[in-house]
């Protein structure tokens, strides 16, 4: 299920201030980069599912890497989707999400929005 018109998309932020931005909201960023993509998750577990918020985005200045503090990114629309074991997580269409969920992933988007325009138009 995608998040559209959560105002994070499109929009450019610095890659270090980005991940403390995502960090805070209790996303994480393990490994789940290349030099061009980034991916932020946030982990939800309901009724025995388990569920992933996820915030990519790409570099338009720099590259990224670990320590990177010269990329700029640009966010992509955030979604979320349902892990089934062994084979992955599942972003279908078909795909049906928790009210609960949906909700609260919309809170936590609406928070990173808030945090972003802060950083960015300060």
């Amino acid at each position: 299920m995608r998040f559209e018109n959560t105002g994070i998309e499109n929009v450019t932020i610095e890659l270090p201030r980005l991940t403390d931005i995502m960090r805070s909201e209790g996303f994480i960023l393990a490994g789940q980069w290349d030099y061009e993509r980034i991916t932020y998750d946030r982990k939800f577990e309901i009724k025995g599912d388990i569920y992933y918020l996820r915030v990519q985005g790409h570099a338009v200045e720099g590259v990224i890497e670990e320590n990177a503090t010269d990329a700029v990114i640009k966010l992509l629309t955030p979604f979320v989707g349902k892990y089934y074991y062994p084979h992955g997580v599942e972003y279908g269409e078909d795909e049906v999400f928790p009210k609960t969920l949906v909700d609260q992933c919309e809170r936590i988007l609406a928070k990173v929005k808030e945090n972003i325009d802060a950083v960015v138009n300060a």
